[in-house]
């Protein structure tokens, strides 16, 4: 790894000979317009089962193929198909793909077309079916667009959902399966989330197939008893449409989840007889390597209580492996992916956990008994990367070094043997190959671009695929300034991270204002020493206008162990607007800060907290800019704000004490609102009520809306006009 380093280290030296250029001022269209500042990945890297192979899609022209390399030469093996020949039977024109998956022997491939968004991470879309040897293309249903097709173990035979029902397409027998026939918008869900689970558990598919192919899981949503929540939509029409979906609010009613099992041989599903228990969440199921065992994870409402239950879908039997309770809560989407992984002994699985007061594996056998804690230490484990059965070796991310800096670890499964593997500090990732020889190493700091190379895994350096040194070259010719890190105690002895980038020509002998930009929401950190591409430029460019750029990460962000985040619970907001007027107190105090020109801006969450800190904070903040705010987690949905909050039955308090509506007539500073009408995650009703409260209070305030817009505020120039408008507001008001 070293190897690397050295070679990132020297090109930067090399670029920064040429420091004293002349230099270029950054615009908002090199931002959002020309992709001036857009570093280079490498993406849709697919390891091929052998792990010696991988697959990619590459463009040229207007065909698009997948072709295979070879890891250790980077040398194309063969094209895997080309768009070109994909053209369905009855048609001229070849499909046009947007991703792919191979059947598990790689003798097949799933390719999706013409996808239309829904929510934020579900779509819709038409599936086709490649045979490579027979070269023959497939058309996996010509009854309407599917969602989450997936192959059977066999690749035979395709799963997928359509109007809210799971069907099976068997190739072999070239006939469409329906195994539910229950479906109905805005009522009941087969085999894909309701909208809740789909932001909040981080999952989109609700089905899986058995390893053997027998049975497929499922759930079922039952969501007829969730309140409706409309938005219009405008779209240049004379009349505008209104569109309704299931939302549940705080204290409301979810839906009723279920979980069945389809048994393929006697065409019949079952439930699975898990609980009386109406109200509770099952954020993960996953069949074990046991064909006919399947994993499920089940947590009371509050999410405080947690349970692994494995279910034999032949025995019909139930069996509670492993429970972990809280005082406050189990965050099971912190971590991603699957909460459980199963090794192939059919002896002992992996789970990621905050028992000890910070994030570690654990090792237990499948009756439930701890065999060792793998990893310990101060620090917590961010992401499980894979663990290679063979060597008995797992592979982590962690914050061990600091909380603003990510390294990848090897250890042994006893706990033994941790290395190191990353090398510098910053931010590391790895992507491995199926078989655990190499993995794409994807390094960068806060004022350095990605550096991504393929390493074996004993450490050694293949070869540099994206060096970003013509990136690293604009950083130069646009004159950025670094990023610097520092810390300081608050006045109640709280040690806070944060970074600051200062004007170029930035003299100690004067005074400047200050723009702080703020997120703050549990377990996120906007301080890390990474590189953040076009937000960072924004600041570079604000760093140009004469302005000290800075951000802090308060109480309840990650990296630092579970009783620091945590310590917001049942009061949301409350330290976390603290630590943040405590650091315009911090810095007001620097005698290069103009303590009367400091400002904060912010997305979402960090919308929310701007508005606290304007009100709350008045005396401290000169302008704040607040996008897609929530302003009363009354609003705001069951999974995220009972996990941080309870209900607002149980805890009204922990709600009203922290909305920014309660504290409108304490604003003084400039204002301006931004939101986007179809906003379906963070509401267009937040900001309305905003507006309500500060009108009653007599408050001035600046306003902006985009039609049509969901929570990114995105799509052809919305962007380059929002921060337009920000930085024009920033301008005339800080």
């Amino acid at each position: 790894m070293k190897k690397a380093y050295l070679l990132y280290t020297s090109l930067f030296i090399f670029f920064g000979l040429f420091a004293q250029q002349a230099k270029k001022e950054i615009t908002l269209e090199d931002i959002w317009s020309k992709g001036t500042f857009r570093s280079e990945g490498v993406y849709g890297i697919n390891s091929m089962s052998d792990g010696e192979h991988y697959s990619t899609m590459e463009t040229s022209g207007k065909e698009v193929n997948i072709e295979e390399y070879e890891y250790k030469s980077g040398k194309k093996v063969k094209t895997i198909l080309s768009s070109k020949d994909l053209v369905p039977e009855g048609k001229k024109e070849p499909i046009t793909f947007e991703s792919y998956q191979f059947s598990e022997n790689e003798s097949k491939v799933l390719l999706s077309t013409e996808s239309e968004k829904i929510y934020r991470h579900s779509s819709i879309e038409n599936y086709y079916v490649w045979d490579i040897k027979n070269k023959k293309l497939s058309a996996v249903s010509s009854n309407g667009k599917q969602r989450c097709a997936t192959f059977s173990p066999d690749g035979n035979k395709v799963a997928f959902v359509r109007d809210n029902n799971i069907f099976i397409k068997d190739f072999t027998a070239n006939k469409e399966i329906q195994v539910t026939t229950t479906g109905k918008f805005n009522s009941i869900i087969n085999g894909v989330a309701d909208w809740v689970y789909e932001e909040e558990f981080s999952f989109t598919q609700a089905f899986s197939w058995s390893p053997d192919g027998k049975y497929v899981a499922y759930y079922e949503f039952d969501e007829s008893n969730v309140k409706e929540f409309a938005m219009n939509e405008y779209q240049e029409n004379l009349y505008p449409t209104v569109y309704k979906y299931k939302y549940p609010k705080a204290g409301e009613a979810n839906s009723v989840v279920k979980i069945y099992v389809y048994d393929l041989n006697k065409g019949i599903s079952q439930p699975l007889d898990l609980s009386k228990e109406a109200d509770q969440y099952i954020p993960r199921i996953k069949w074990t390597n046991t064909p006919n065992v399947l994993s499920v994870v089940r947590m009371n409402r509050h999410q405080s209580k947690l349970e692994l239950i494995l279910a034999d879908v032949e025995k019909k039997t139930n069996k509670i492996i492993y429970t972990e309770e809280s005082d406050t809560y189990i965050g099971i989407n912190e971590s991603g992916g699957d909460y459980a992984t199963f090794l192939s002994d059919n002896k002992s699985f992996i789970i990621m956990s905050e028992r000890d007061g910070y994030t570690h594996l654990y090792l237990y056998n499948l009756n439930g008994n701890l065999i060792n804690q793998i990893t310990k230490g101060n620090w917590d484990v961010e992401s499980l990367k894979g663990i290679d059965e063979k060597t008995k070796t797992l592979y982590y991310v962690s914050s061990e070094v600091s909380p603003i800096d990510r390294d990848l670890y090897s250890v042994k499964l006893d706990g033994s043997g941790k290395k190191k593997l990353s090398v510098g500090k910053g931010s590391s990732d790895a992507d491995f190959s199926s078989n655990y020889k190499y993995y794409i190493s994807t390094y960068s700091d806060a004022n350095r671009p990605p550096f991504i190379s393929l390493y074996s895994v004993d450490g050694k350096q293949l070869r540099v695929l994206k060096d970003n040194s013509e990136l690293q070259k604009k950083v130069i010719e646009y004159n950025y300034v670094k990023k610097e890190f520092f810390n300081f105690k608050t006045s109640e002895n709280v040690l806070l991270n944060g970074w600051m980038i200062k004007p170029s020509s930035f003299d100690s002998t004067k005074k400047y204002p200050v723009f702080m930009t703020v997120y703050g929401g549990p377990g996120a950190n906007t301080v890390g020493n990474s590189w953040s591409e076009s937000n960072l430029a924004w600041y570079q460019l604000l760093a140009q206008k004469g302005y000290i750029v800075v951000s802090v990460d308060g109480r309840g962000t990650g990296g630092r162990g579970r009783d620091f985040k945590n310590c917001t619970y049942k009061q949301l907001g409350k330290f976390e607007t603290v630590d943040q007027i405590e650091s315009a107190k911090y810095l007001g105090s620097l005698k290069y800060v103009d303590k009367n020109r400091i400002g904060i801006q912010g997305w979402s969450f960090g919308g929310y907290m701007t508005l606290l800190c304007m009100t709350k904070g008045a005396d401290y903040f000169k302008a704040g800019i607040s996008v897609a705010p929530v302003t009363n987690w009354r609003y705001y949905d069951t999974i995220y704000t009972e996990r941080y909050l309870q209900t607002p039955q149980e805890n009204p308090s922990g709600y009203d004490d922290n909305s920014p509506i309660n504290y409108a007539d304490k604003l003084k500073g400039k204002l301006l609102l931004v939101h986007g009408t179809a906003d379906d995650n963070v509401h267009f009703q937040n900001t309305t009520e905003m507006i309500t409260s500060l009108v009653k209070a007599n408050k001035q305030f600046d306003l902006f809306v985009y039609p049509d817009k969901a929570h990114s505020i995105s799509g052809g120039n919305t962007r380059l006009h929002l921060y337009t408008k920000m930085t024009n507001f920033i301008l005339e008001n800080l």
